[in-house]
């Protein structure tokens, strides 16, 4: 498919009607690369939220039509620049009546008989038509599912609100960009944000989409500094301005969590590009964004969401954890995570970090337990040239390579007095000495701390300083262990079996045997066990499927030597009820968030009938 950075129509194969302008030929009009990125996001954005395996925008070539953007799910089987007839395609329907077409099942409907995309096992289908300014069919934007699909309302939304942003491209393309006044027009008729700056960051554009997201008017912001009008960058810690312009500025995609001027938390996905002029040069960025603050609350309140932040889990605990995470993205309280060794306690703290402002600044974590009382001192605020035996350079501690970033302290009990006076006096002061130093030091650092033990315990023994476990237990979250939210670790297994896909290793699976000994299992490493144990089984199972046989000695063993109890082994009444919940009391559902049969959770709930 060719692509074309001119996103002028050519003006020569122009005709004119009178007193209506250019006819423009559509044919002429090519596409450009920014375009076509945008639109690869448009479908695997939705993908990703509705959940299907295709997502496609795809383009009119009467009497046939093409895959020109295709999601990148890999059960989706259809590729940009496939080609196909019309003739009994749903999208047929969609082009000619030029409306919207749902399809639930079209294996329960013969009309769609000789429909060639039931052949892909595409039997669920929802499409919108993409019209040319002028009225014009370009094509249409659909998802197609393989199995029943009736597509909530929320999805048809934001269907419509996508085909909008590509109408708008299409827009753009189709006037030229000749009148500036014009794509002003449009550009604040977009439902997403868009804000410009040039390379000193006085902002140049600010439509209504983002007036209303951000709470700023485009009167107090235009023409200003953006670290100024907004208190300061922005993009936080992703901002690429922060030391003076760069030379270039490629695509850049990332989440962010802003406040509002009325200081209102919202999360937005940010989408930026460098501008260049008519000779290349680098003048600046535009940047696109979208307000994603109730899909995701609704999301964690329905419990659609599988993972967040790089953190897998649906349990109603973990849907916890992550509000929780959303709440500390917008300020910069220190936070204090417990749980048992392998339950992920970094993963969290790395969440938190990139979900708030200071994402895209330093990540730096230390195990404060690793190192004894003089190297971790060093490791900490660094030390001077002389300072002891070995030190034959000035070194940068820890706090100086964190600096306006985020260090976690894990294992935080482990710490020695000493070093917790010391820590006490930066988190107090934000200062500090290199050991062997007399320069005072200040630093822009957000701690996070985590244990697997009781902090709290520790300071009634006098093990731990209570001023200091006050400076850093500010806000606790508390990781379950896994066998407290047993319906997660099918999820686990299918992400860790993906993970060894990626990384060329070849399995068919696991098998349902083996899938129920993990459940049953009581995994006290928790989620790091469960991933060396799935990395043994892959080894021992050679590329075939994972049976029993094939798990580690431990979860045989607790098999053979655990007492047959029914079928309340592998459920228990809190992940029982939490799943009930989630589901809104429908059983078969609860049964799929439990990883069990249906059979398996009504025989439970005969021996706890309190629960249904």
């Amino acid at each position: 498919m060719k692509k074309n950075k001119d996103i002028i129509p050519n003006t020569r194969n122009e005709s004119w009607i009178l007193g209506k302008g250019p006819v423009i030929r559509k044919e002429d009009i090519r596409i450009t690369d920014e375009i076509v990125s945008s639109w690869q996001k448009i479908v695997d954005t939705m993908a990703e939220i509705v959940n299907v395996p295709s997502a496609l925008i795809m383009k009119l070539d009467h009497p046939y039509i093409e895959v020109f953007s295709s999601s990148g799910s890999k059960s989706n089987p259809y590729k940009a620049g496939d080609r196909e007839h019309l003739t009994g395609l749903y999208c047929e329907e969609v082009i000619k009546k030029k409306e919207k077409l749902l399809v639930p099942n079209a294996l329960k409907d013969k009309k769609w008989d000789k429909n060639p995309d039931i052949k892909f096992g595409m039997i669920s289908y929802l499409g919108f038509p993409i019209l040319w300014p002028d009225g014009e069919v370009f094509g249409t934007i659909c998802a197609l599912d393989s199995k029943e699909n009736r597509y909530e309302k929320r999805y048809e939304e934001l269907m419509l609100r996508l085909k909008e942003l590509a109408e708008s491209h299409l827009s753009l393309l189709y006037h030229g960009l000749s009148d500036i006044k014009n794509l002003e027009d449009i550009l604040d008729n977009l439902t997403g944000g868009i804000i410009a700056h040039d390379r000193e960051r006085h902002i140049l554009f600010f439509n209504r989409a983002a007036e209303k997201i951000t709470g700023y008017s485009r009167e107090e912001v235009l023409g200003k500094d953006c670290h100024v009008a907004f208190g300061g960058p922005f993009c936080g810690g992703r901002c690429s301005f922060q030391e003076g312009a760069p030379e270039t500025l490629d695509h850049l995609s990332y989440p962010l969590n802003i406040l509002t001027r009325h200081g209102e938390p919202r999360r937005i996905e940010m989408s930026v590009s460098g501008m260049n002029d008519n000779t290349g040069g680098f003048v600046g960025v535009i940047a696109s964004f979208r307000d994603v603050t109730d899909l995701i609350a609704l999301k964690i309140q329905l419990g659609d969401l599988k993972d967040f932040s790089g953190i897998i889990g649906r349990d109603s605990k973990m849907l916890q954890i992550y509000k929780q995470i959303q709440d500390m993205a917008t300020n910069d309280y220190p936070v204090h995570i417990s749980g048992e060794t392998g339950t992920g306690k970094e993963l969290v703290a790395a969440a938190i970090h990139n979900e708030s402002r200071r994402g895209g600044n330093p990540f730096v974590p230390i195990n404060c337990g690793a190192l004894p009382e003089g190297v971790l001192e060093s490791e900490l605020f660094g030390h001077v040239k002389g300072a002891f035996t070995g030190a034959v350079r000035d070194k940068k501690g820890r706090f100086e390579l964190a600096n306006g970033g985020t260090l976690f302290l894990d294992e935080v009990t482990d710490l020695p007095g000493v070093v917790q006076a010391k820590l006490l006096r930066v988190l107090q002061q934000g200062t500090f000495e290199r050991v062997g130093g007399e320069k005072t030091i200040s630093v822009d650092v957000r701690i996070i701390s985590a244990t697997n033990r009781d902090l709290k315990s520790a300071v009634k023994k006098g093990n731990f300083r209570e001023d200091l476990y006050y400076r850093i237990h500010v806000v606790p979250i508390y990781l379950p262990p896994l066998r407290n939210r047993r319906s997660d670790i099918p999820l686990l297994v299918e992400h860790f079996l993906n993970k060894a896909i990626e990384e060329g290793q070849d399995t068919p699976g696991l098998s349902k045997e083996a899938l129920a000994s993990m459940i049953d299992y009581s995994w006290p490493g928790n989620v790091r066990e469960l991933q060396s144990a799935l990395r043994f089984a892959l080894v021992k199972s050679s590329g075939r499927i994972i049976n029993p046989d094939d798990l580690p000695l431990e979860l045989k063993e607790w098999k053979r030597k655990r007492p047959s109890s029914g079928p309340s082994r592998k459920l228990d009444t809190e992940s029982v009820r939490a799943a009930l919940t989630q589901s809104g009391g429908n059983k078969a559902k609860a049964a799929r968030l439990l990883g069990v049969g249906r059979a398996t959770l009504y025989r439970f709930l005969e021996d706890f009938p309190n629960l249904s």
